[in-house]
């Protein structure tokens, strides 16, 4: 059985189908929460970790960055962020609805971790699909991986580049974490570009070890394809869907 079609058997499923679809990414920025811990953030003043991804699927790496984050940081809640408007790229492969099932799976089984889902891909708007939900004054620390942080930069993303620059970094901060192209050096260098240099003091690194520095989705996606093994590369909830 492919996961497509365990997926479509899981009670879950329809459900969190239905939230997908009625999320407008046309309209004002929303968010749906999936899952949220028992000890979820519920006064200001708290420290909120986003880690936003297509998690596609959820890999080793994805839950190292969690378990790493959360000791390292001393964030109240971890959200893993889903969006349903990406600003580079269509959503294709895995259906959201099953990326959100699996998500959910393994937040439930994880201490202070939540879910959700958000109808726009740019992180202003995230942003402010979040103030909507969170109490105010809560701490937002984004968990973005190299490339992701590049693209914060890029104009390309903007009407007003710094303003909006300005805008988002000073409602919340990034927790930038290495891969397998762009270790310490990688991300110091970047940052001390004279156009991004003022926005480094919001910007912190977390060091991953090399084994979990090289998993990426993609590379998983490939191993699927090939019919490889995964077990070492994914939490056991995946490996649940694909047998």
């Amino acid at each position: 059985m492919n996961p497509f079609e365990k997926f479509r058997t899981d009670p879950e499923y329809v459900q969190l189908s239905q939230r997908v679809d009625a999320l407008n990414s046309d309209g004002p920025p929303e968010l749906a929460i999936v899952h949220r811990p028992s000890a979820a953030i519920g006064e200001s003043g708290r420290k909120l970790g986003i880690f936003s991804g297509s998690f596609h699927p959820l890999t080793v790496a994805h839950t190292k960055i969690v378990e790493e984050a959360q000791a390292r940081f001393q964030l109240d809640e971890l959200l893993l962020l889903l969006a349903k408007a990406n600003v580079d790229k269509a959503v294709f492969g895995w259906p959201l609805a099953g990326r959100l099932l699996t998500l959910k799976r393994y937040a439930e089984n994880r201490a202070g971790v939540s879910v959700a889902l958000s109808s726009h891909g740019r992180y202003l708007d995230k942003l402010s699909a979040l103030e909507a939900v969170y109490p105010r004054q809560t701490e937002y620390h984004f968990i973005v991986g190299y490339d992701t942080l590049v693209r914060i930069f890029d104009p390309k993303y903007y009407t007003d580049v710094h303003g909006e620059l300005r805008e988002l970094f000073a409602a919340c901060r990034f927790i930038a974490v290495n891969r397998e192209q762009a270790d310490v050096k990688v991300i110091m260098e970047f940052l001390a570009q004279p156009a991004i240099q003022p926005y480094s003091e919001f910007i912190t690194y977390l060091g991953l070890p090399d084994f979990y520095a090289q998993i990426s989705s993609t590379a998983v996606r490939e191993q699927i394809a090939r019919g490889d093994s995964i077990a070492h590369l994914v939490p056991p909830i995946i490996t649940e869907f694909l047998e």
